[in-house]
């Protein structure tokens, strides 16, 4: 039998189970002007991935609310990158577009019920390629997205459609990982059988990203759970909000990069809305980011302004929502205006070119080196007349 006497007078402490440190999102810091400003037009907002060069450091997520090949080809044209998803409505039907007006129009207490069922329609392999070429043959960038369950057997298939980037994707990935099947996901020969980079995702820490890295793959996808359509955080009660997020990954790269002399972008992916929030992931670290319910907005995505997550039809424990987002908004204006609005939710790369200018940043590179300060007051100091008109 355990005892333990206290001397008269003594002191009980209760001994420390664990500690917890603070974790910080986008509305808790800001931002500090840098010493020397730069002309907005002459910052540089390029990013690269294994000699693939993007004019924007923007990717649209792959989510069947936002991306089809018609939205890919039209993002590319912009500058930027979208993944899409192939497990979703695009390689389970020949055309899915009564499927998604009949997503837009269910009500909301029987939409998750709508998507599992619509989503236990087998996936096809022909679309797969299929989808690719429409991508392709538009003279787009291709990027594909899959979970670890299919990636072997999806990933060659896309790629020898014309993939050019894969995308293994789930709602936490790491380099270790234990199951019953005889024989798992191997990031590392998965490297090298693909002729194209593989990104991997999603993961939150330092040493996750590090081991990642380790494997060979060529991008890291950062986040769980932040995205407006996804329930992780409450389903699971998993999460690392974003800045503090993509602080420890990009701690990781650059210690990776020191190390090994090979540079490994990561991708903040998810809880982000303005071009405030962009500028704030470029300074925890991002070499780009990744947007969902955003582009959902655009008349160009195929959700009709409905979004949903990769999660949300699973059969068992859903960890998604549909979010109605409403069309308000074309992939021109939300990324380049001209805009009216006031509230950042537009011109999503003239907020970033400008406040790269404010900080005195040439490249996203230098845009790293930004002083962070914690400032959960930035939003509402000073704001009383407009927090009144809300």
């Amino acid at each position: 039998m355990f005892s333990h006497t206290l001397e008269k007078g003594a002191v009980s402490v209760a001994p420390e189970f664990k500690t917890l440190r603070r974790a910080y999102g986008f509305d808790e810091v800001a931002l500090v002007p840098g010493e020397v400003t730069i002309n907005q037009d002459q910052v540089d907002t390029r990013w690269s991935i294994r000699g693939l060069t993007f004019d924007i450091p923007v990717m649209a997520a792959a989510m069947d609310g936002v991306v089809d090949p018609k939205f890919a080809v039209a993002l590319h044209r912009f500058g930027g990158l979208a993944v899409m998803n192939l497990e979703g409505v695009q390689t389970r039907y020949e055309d899915p577009t009564a499927l998604l007006q009949r997503i837009a129009e269910e009500p909301k207490a029987s939409v998750t019920a709508l998507l599992q069922q619509i989503y236990s329609e087998p996936i096809k392999e022909h679309l797969i390629a299929r989808r690719v070429k429409e991508i392709k043959d538009q003279g787009a960038v291709c990027a594909v997205s899959m979970t670890p369950a299919n990636t072997k057997k999806f990933a060659p298939l896309s790629v020898e459609a014309g993939a050019d980037i894969i995308v293994v994707q789930s709602t936490v990935t790491t380099a270790r990982h234990r199951s019953k099947s005889y024989r798992g996901l191997s990031f590392p020969e998965l490297v090298q059988q693909m002729r194209v980079p593989v990104v991997v995702g999603n993961t939150v820490s330092y040493a996750t990203t590090l081991e990642l890295m380790e494997t060979g793959i060529e991008g890291v996808l950062v986040g769980v759970g932040p995205g407006a359509a996804c329930t992780s955080r409450e389903v699971l009660g998993v999460g690392v909000p974003q800045v503090t997020a993509t602080i420890d990954t990009a701690a990781a790269r650059d210690a990776y990069f020191k190390a090994t002399g090979r540079y490994v972008p990561i991708i903040t992916d998810g809880g982000m809305r303005t071009g405030g929030d962009l500028c704030k992931a470029f300074a925890s670290g991002a070499d780009a980011v990744m947007l969902g319910s955003s582009f959902a907005q655009t008349k160009e995505a195929p959700g009709l302004g409905n979004h949903w997550g990769m999660a949300t039809p699973n059969a068992a424990l859903p960890r998604g929502t549909r979010v109605k987002v409403g069309v308000n908004t074309t992939i021109q204006k939300l990324l380049f205006g001209p805009t009216s609005r006031t509230d950042g939710t537009e011109n999503l790369i003239g907020a970033l070119k400008l406040g790269m200018s404010v900080c005195g940043a040439d490249t996203i590179e230098e845009m790293h080196s930004a002083q962070m300060i914690i400032a959960p007051s930035i939003k509402t100091e000073g704001k009383i007349y407009q927090m009144a008109n809300l």
